[in-house]
């Protein structure tokens, strides 16, 4: 039924802490003087999703893409600690070696390879993982991309489908099976039902809700405010490169969100 827009989903006692950033300053890459984050703090825990609110150019995609192996911005500064130890990530490679994934908002531009089938794209940011003395395992690599296409049911003929005969929904898994084959204990994810059609939001929110229950640690940037009030256990919000507000799930509402969202 359409009203049931988002699973039913009890909350999950939050573990351990897994990500925390604090006093987190990133200005722009091509004009040091500019700052797009200010300052910002965050923490997410085990099992937890976490929301992050705003308006367009409130800084949510630029935080995250900096935390995530400084790739945004300049004269980076603040603290990043995983599991309760401060790690320096100061390339993407170091930021997966840390446990953290990063689901870009551009899938087609950014975040897939249109050019490269299902399994080569699914493996992308598993090659050390699947491979053994440099040369990728080819039977490793099939064991893995065909097991989480079943698990997040990508409707395609096999594995070697171009991944650009896909639809967008089915595009959208295959960008959340390469992260997810990666074993992160950290995923960010940046819009990740962005152009895509009811159904396939449904079960893209259902592999979210999956990935808590197996202790993952959750951030979701969304743009459509219903969404983050639907997910989240906890919202963040955004206003002019700071962080203005967080709120529970329980106490979250439009109202109280918006009024945060144009906070200057």
């Amino acid at each position: 039924p359409l009203h049931n827009l988002y699973p039913n989903h009890p909350s999950n006692t939050p573990g351990e802490e897994y990500l925390r950033v604090e006093d987190w300053t990133v200005h722009h890459p091509l004009d040091a003087e500019r700052v797009i984050v200010d300052h910002a703090n965050i923490n997410v825990h085990a099992g937890e999703i976490v929301g992050l609110a705003g308006l367009m150019g409130a800084g949510r995609t630029e935080m995250a893409m900096s935390i995530f192996g400084h790739s945004y911005g300049s004269n980076i500064s603040g603290k990043v600690f995983v599991k309760g130890k401060e790690v320096k990530m100061p390339n993407v490679q170091s930021a997966i070696d840390a446990g953290l994934a990063y689901a870009t908002e551009d899938r087609k531009g950014n975040g897939l390879n249109l050019l490269q089938n299902i399994r080569e794209n699914a493996s992308l940011a598993s090659l050390t993982k699947i491979s053994k003395g440099g040369v990728v395992d080819d039977n490793l690599e099939r064991k893995e991309v065909e097991q989480y296409r079943k698990d997040f049911n990508i409707k395609c003929h096999d594995i070697d489908v171009n991944v650009s005969t896909l639809s967008g929904g089915n595009q959208q898994k295959v960008l959340l099976a390469k992260w997810v084959i990666s074993q992160p204990d950290i995923l960010i994810l940046d819009e990740p039902t962005r152009g895509i059609d009811v159904g396939a939001k449904y079960e893209i929110y259902e592999i979210i809700d999956k990935l808590a229950d197996a202790g993952k640690a959750v951030i979701v940037i969304s743009s459509e405010l219903p969404e983050g009030l639907g997910m989240s256990d906890r919202l963040y919000v955004m206003s002019g490169g700071s962080i203005t507000g967080e709120l529970s799930a329980e106490e979250a509402d439009e109202r109280k969100v918006m009024a945060m969202a144009v906070r200057s």
